[in-house]
């Protein structure tokens, strides 16, 4: 089974940058099985959206909104996944998902962080 748990959100001014951490817990069986790695995120009375996202042989994706802003990245030693987030903007606030899916279609999300950016 894999866990994801993550940090480093917080409030942050327009224009700012912020770099979110997602630790993938689990055997070497279970994290070896894992085929997308991705972030969501969703703002209040918005449904839940993909930010970012990068497949086991590293191919990256964006949405529009943040093409250009957001880095998506892994460290396969330590099992964790990033999200760099420069040029913060307003409409960045939203809480943050880290999720990964297995090849056998299995999801599992993280607990969520809150980003806040202020104007």
């Amino acid at each position: 089974q894999v866990q994801l748990v993550e940090s480093g959100g917080g409030l942050v001014q327009a224009g700012g940058s912020l770099r979110l951490s997602c630790a993938i817990l689990g055997s070497t069986f279970s994290t070896n099985r894992i085929r997308t790695f991705e972030w969501h995120r969703q703002a209040p009375g918005k449904q839940r959206e993909v930010v970012a996202g990068i497949s086991s042989g590293g191919t990256t994706t964006y949405a529009d909104s943040v093409k250009g802003r957001f880095t998506i990245s892994r460290d396969n030693a330590k099992n964790t996944m990033f999200l760099q987030m420069n040029s913060l903007k307003p409409e960045d606030t939203a809480v943050y998902y880290c999720k990964t899916t297995t090849y056998g279609q299995v999801e599992k999300w993280g607990q969520g962080t809150q980003v806040t950016v202020s104007s």
